[in-house]
């Protein structure tokens, strides 16, 4: 085994120059299979030799996976190509090839090799991140186990369940879950009778309480094994059932839907991309339109042209939960459509991506791995809602979706489309400046007017009513408006769980994690308290731990406290809760959204996940509980996102024949986010902060990296900060790298995980310079057993 590292100062890219020259993919006839090329899943941009048994040399190919001796164990590597010349000294043999065919093909390794060069990552971590676990692992089973709910489980009650808690705690955990799914537990805060029959995830009968959940994903929810799920059965609680996955997932059978007439700016925008589609490289088209501007039809009859064309789609969502919503739309038009992020079933998985790569496909819809889909042929890629940080993922490899599917379509002469109501400020100025095609959409559809934003000063609010109320006067007034008319309501927080902290109003003592430099979040539906970042638990106390003083106090608000207090104001109306905690199920989501789609929810209240891309026309009231959650973060970005944020869930409203309103609440109204966003003004808002921008060199303006250094001792994370910034600011002296380098210092939340950590930025002209400057100092960086430095370029998350 011998090593070479591979260069990873490639041309200044960004993303308004990732579309890549005519480069040619690699030919069909490689060098002599005498020695291969491997890379391996760690965080060093290292190639090793590896020779080739004879018996083996028929049988690999580029693109397979093989088992290699490394150091003293045994590792799976990619084979990424072939030479007839190691290098010096003596090389190990591969043990053996583990694929039948290659699992990445030319193009796939060359925006893997871009991809580890630009984001300063190993390229076999690329690799990995393109090819599915499910895929990876080979699964072939075409059936799983599900749970359902039977008719006693509907007859349990408090006291029942208690007993059964203590005497099968794992067992009482089960049912739990299944009462959520089933509606009776954590959805509805309704508690009428009727509301709990026609809850949004069941539907009751003289059977039982419908409802069904993966025998896996019970067991992984409920820390159960099987034979507890056999004893429930037993029971008469639940009944088990072995059933085809691709049954479970079946599209319909549906005739295809026409297209829609197009509006004067739509048809405009729509004979622009045609006339891009006719160039032999279409380059990125950046729609910016209001919400409920009608993007969707643009993009659906941009999907059948380039269809007609013999070519294939890539259509990426910014959540999980709006993939449901996409594929409506599109199965509704197209057939031969597939669905790939990680929340699918894994044999179901599996079988969507070996129908993608084996071409019987013709869109591929999903978040943002999806950009990796193996498709051949792609003519066209869009990104719904490209300003949303959920593109940028933050585990290793730390891509953004959109600069992969800008360099993919340059590899693959397609178009890129990036549609938005909001464009993220770096899309925003590559179209000003013209890298980027722009066309925009300022009108509804049907001429329906932006919803009218009012804004209450909260401080004002307290002083008039002596004292804190979480809901405003005006707020509740225009809720008892709605709801009285039979129309629906959308509440906004960004902020999930009962309480953000606890503390003692004696002695000032705040509850905090043991292992991370963060309070712990009070969650009442749970009966404890989490850490939200490191998901360690712990009972709340009776008494401060300080003082023994009963005095604890729960402080801030979150989505369950939202719901007690709407529950209490509004208890003849139905409200569910939409955040991370309350979708844990797989597909709940999607069940709420369409009861709230039939009139069967009055109230949706949620996080983000509920900010974008849903249209309800009877929603005619959406209220922003809090504007500042986003506003105080130590962050660049924090303008905004808090700017977006309010736009995008504002249109969610007014989208009927009903009008809407928007209440936005907020302790600081008058900051310049909050005020653009109410008179629904991107260009006076993208002015002012790109001003802001300008002067402190942050993107788009300037390149930024982040370099975190984590380590279960503080000094020794501090001390390899400092070591890497005293070398890049030799190289700066030097004249060997144009760099300004900010820190080192405690990052702003300190500990993790009890993993101490440091950062600091670096700022460039390009990326080149980033680049450099990071191979400069890739000794230092290496990962050790007491310090662990990750790098990020193009960070997204500054915490």
């Amino acid at each position: 085994m011998h090593t070479k590292l591979v260069n990873q100062n490639l041309p200044s890219t960004c993303p308004t120059d990732l579309i890549p020259t005519n480069e040619t993919i690699p030919a069909n006839q490689p060098p002599p299979k005498l020695y291969a090329e491997v890379v391996v899943n760690i965080p060093l941009n290292k190639i090793f030799h590896y020779s080739i048994p004879p018996h083996l040399r028929d049988s690999l190919t580029v693109g397979m996976r093989v088992k290699i001796p490394f150091g003293n164990k045994i590792i799976t590597g990619f084979c990424v190509g072939f030479t007839d010349i190691p290098f010096t000294g003596k090389t190990k043999d591969i043990i053996s090839v583990i694929d039948t065919f290659p699992l990445t093909d030319a193009l796939m390794l060359k925006i893997t090799k871009w991809l580890s060069s630009h984001y300063c990552c190993g390229w076999g971590e690329a690799i990995s991140a393109v090819i599915p676990p499910v895929v990876r692992s080979r699964t072939k089973e075409k059936w799983d186990a599900f749970v359902k709910c039977c008719g006693r489980l509907a007859e349990l009650d408090d006291k029942t369940l208690l007993q059964i808690k203590t005497r099968a705690p794992k067992q009482a955990k089960a049912l739990e879950i299944l009462l959520t799914i089933s509606g009776r537990v954590g959805i509805s805060r309704c508690d009428t009778e009727d509301n709990r029959n026609n809850s949004p995830l069941s539907s009751s009968s003289k059977g039982g309480i419908e409802g069904e959940i993966s025998a896996k994903e019970l067991i992984n929810m409920s820390g159960c094994k099987m034979p507890v799920l056999r004893q429930l059965e037993k029971k008469g609680f639940i009944t088990i059932a072995n059933r085809l996955v691709d049954a479970v997932n079946a599209s319909c059978n549906d005739p295809l839907q026409p297209h829609l007439t197009f509006t004067p700016e739509q048809q405009n925008a729509y004979d622009v991309i045609n006339k891009k589609l006719a160039q032999p490289k279409p380059g990125v088209i950046l729609i910016h339109g209001v919400t409920g501007s009608g993007k969707t039809e643009i993009y659906l009859q941009t999907i059948a042209k380039v269809i007609e064309q013999g070519r294939k789609v890539i259509f990426l969502v910014p959540e999980i939960s709006l993939t449901s919503q996409t594929i409506q739309r599109i199965k509704a038009r197209f057939n031969n459509v597939a669905v790939l992020h990680s929340h699918l079933l894994g044999t179901f998985h599996h079988s969507q991506w070996s129908d993608i790569k084996e071409g019987k496909v013709d869109i591929v819809i999903g978040a943002r791995s999806a950009i990796f889909a193996p498709l051949k042929n792609v003519g066209l890629i869009i990104m719904d809602e490209e300003h949303e940080n959920t593109y940028k993922q933050e585990n290793s490899p730390r891509y953004n979706a959109r600069d992969i599917a800008i360099f993919r379509a340059g590899c693959e002469n397609a178009m890129v489309i990036l549609g938005t109501a909001t464009p993220s400020l770096e899309s925003y100025y590559n179209a000003t400046i013209g890298n980027y095609e722009k066309v925009v959409l300022s009108k509804r559809i049907g001429g329906r007017q932006l919803p009218p934003v009012d804004i209450v000063d909260m401080t004002e609010e307290a002083h008039k009513r002596r004292g804190y109320n979480i809901i405003s006067q005006r707020l509740e007034y225009y809720m008892n408006q709605a709801l009285a008319k039979n129309e629906q309501v959308i509440l906004f927080l960004n902020r999930r769980g009962f309480a953000p902290y606890i503390h003692c109003k004696r002695c000032g003592f705040v509850l905090k994690c043991s292992r991370c430099d963060i309070p712990m979040t009070f969650h009442k539906k749970l009966g404890t308290t989490l850490c939200h970042y490191c998901h360690a638990e712990q009972h709340p106390p009776e008494s401060c731990p300080d003082c023994m003083i009963n005095r604890i106090n729960y402080r801030g608000f979150g989505t369950e406290k939202i719901e007690d207090e709407i529950a209490s104001r509004f208890p003849n109306y139905k409200i569910v809760r939409m955040d991370s905690d309350s979708m844990r199920v797989r597909d709940t989501h999607e069940k709420v959204l369409t009861a709230f789609g039939r009139g069967e929810i009055q109230i949706l209240l949620g996080t983000q996940m509920i900010a974008k891309g849903l249209d309800f026309p009877n929603v005619t009231l959406v209220g922003v509980i809090s504007a500042d959650t986003m506003l105080n973060l130590p962050d660049f970005r924090s303008s905004e996102r808090t700017f977006q944020l309010i736009l995008q869930v504002a249109g969610r409203t007014g989208r009927g024949p009903k009008g809407g309103r928007v209440v936005v609440q907020s302790f600081n109204p008058r900051h310049y986010s909050i005020t653009y966003a109410a008179a629904h003004d991107y260009g006076g808002f993208a002015r002012k902060e790109l001003e802001y921008r300008k002067q402190l060199n942050y993107p788009p303006f300037g390149k930024l990296a982040r370099i975190v250094f984590r380590s279960r001792q503080e000094d020794r994370a501090k001390e390899k900060s400092l070591s890497v910034a005293d070398k890049l600011k030799e190289m700066v002296k030097a004249n060997e790298n144009h760099l300004e380098i900010l820190g080192p210092s405690p990052a702003p939340v300190t500990r993790i995980n009890n993993m101490f950590r440091w950062h600091l930025l670096l700022k460039a002209q390009d990326y080149e310079s980033i680049h450099d400057a990071v191979q400069g100092v890739a000794d230092i960086l290496k990962p050790s057993k007491s310090v662990q430095a990750v790098v990020d370029v193009d960070p997204y998350m500054m915490l």
